[in-house]
């Protein structure tokens, strides 16, 4: 049985989407889509998406980390290896809009699945969108990508951390999930072009473009400067006061970027000498001295609670916020009021970030079970009993396993 929350009809309402994808960005364009009301149908191998087994924690045998990605879609399982399940899949592309895969390059065209020689002529107003690594061609064109290995490749590690800790990766899966997001635009691109001519078409989300594109201003700098940018920890590199900052309790983050915001915090602190000083004139003046500027402001903020003065300076219109952990952020006040909390159930979540007026994000399906909805999805599909017992029973559509 499925099991819902309240819900609206959603801005995708009426799309179908096929989900062949695995692991993380694929995954996630599908979540989106299916927050905002695309039926999203989840096709995986026999041997079911690996992160249900990237854990702990576990809830029923399957990680958070698959919980993470894989709600408001239904799951049936499938042998595309075979040539029964490839016929299964033909039949549910028949009237689905969109197909996302994440494969390795070259493999839906091994299986007789290629969008120029197969879907496009088969299903013309059908939308394939593939989350990659690097494309089919090119000098990388066809090797496997991963967030680790594209954060190094893409220069993201060479501005993250200090001097002292070397290149750092990002502490989450940054690449992932902006290719993930790069599907979703441009699965939504296509839609609308469509709407125009008729026509589907192919989009290639890799993970080096967007770690490419991530590069702002680090690269904006360098094409204008030639200078190649360093690591600065959390310090920005073209503007100051913009860093985190020890106070008497946690530390906080400021982000002040003009004059009149300087002056303004230090009118908070008290410190009006510090906004006095001519080598804390402007942001250049800033920039050149931050070390100084930095220990002037931590001096002024040594007794302070930092809780407290971020919500003071934010309130007086300095860019200021303390510095929380997950479990803070996440009970935040403002988490609740901005419906970024998801329970369904047992299930816990983040909520969408993008909410439109009128067509609100729903969560109707938590993450499902391993082939949890074969039965329902082929009959949808209109295969009979017996089509049903023998794709399953031949494991062409395995069954959904027993919870542990």
């Amino acid at each position: 049985m499925t099991e819902t929350a309240p819900q609206t009809a959603g801005a995708l309402h009426g799309l179908k989407v096929i989900d062949l994808s695995r692991v993380l960005g694929g995954p996630l364009t599908g979540q989106v889509l299916g927050d905002h009301g695309a039926d999203v149908i989840k096709v995986e191998p026999p041997t079911g998406d690996e992160t249900r087994h990237w854990g702990p924690p576990f809830r029923d045998g399957t990680a958070s980390y698959f919980d993470g990605v894989n709600r408001n879609k239904r799951a049936i399982a499938l042998d595309l290896r075979q040539e029964e399940g490839r016929e299964v899949l033909f039949r549910m592309l028949e009237n689905a809009d969109v197909v996302l895969e994440n494969f390795k390059t070259g493999t839906m065209e091994k299986w007789g699945l290629g969008y120029d020689d197969v879907l496009s002529k088969r299903f013309p107003r059908l939308i394939h969108c593939r989350v990659n690594g690097f494309g089919a061609d090119g000098p990388l064109g066809g090797l496997p990508g991963y967030d680790a290995i594209l954060q190094a490749m893409g220069g993201l590690m060479s501005v993250n951390g200090t001097q002292d800790s070397g290149p750092t990766r990002v502490g989450l899966p940054v690449v992932d999930m902006v290719t993930g997001l790069n599907g979703v635009i441009g699965i939504l691109l296509a839609l609308h072009e469509r709407s125009v001519s008729g026509q589907g078409q192919f989009i290639d989300a890799t993970l080096f473009d967007s770690a490419i594109s991530l590069l702002h201003p680090h690269a904006a700098n360098y094409l204008m400067s030639g200078k190649t940018p360093v690591r600065t920890g959390n310090d920005h590199p073209n503007i100051s006061p913009y860093s985190t900052y020890e106070t008497g309790t946690r530390p906080i983050y400021l982000a002040v970027g003009n004059d009149r915001q300087f002056h303004r915090l230090c009118a908070v602190l008290g410190a009006q000498g510090i906004a006095d000083n001519p080598r804390f004139a402007s942001n250049g003046d800033r920039v050149e001295n931050r070390d100084a500027l930095k220990c002037a402001l931590e001096t002024a903020m040594a007794e302070k609670d930092g809780a407290e003065l971020a919500d003071a300076l934010i309130r007086a219109g300095v860019p200021a916020g303390p510095v929380l952990d997950v479990a803070e952020a996440l009970a935040h006040p403002h988490t609740a009021h901005r419906g970024m909390n998801v329970e369904i159930g047992d299930y816990q979540g983040v909520g969408a970030p993008v909410k439109p007026s009128r067509s609100a994000p729903s969560y109707r399906m938590r993450p499902p079970r391993f082939a949890q909805h074969t039965e329902e999805v082929l009959r949808e599909f209109d295969f009979s009993t017996k089509e049903i017992e023998t794709l399953t029973g031949s494991g062409v559509a395995p069954k959904a396993r027993p919870d542990p």
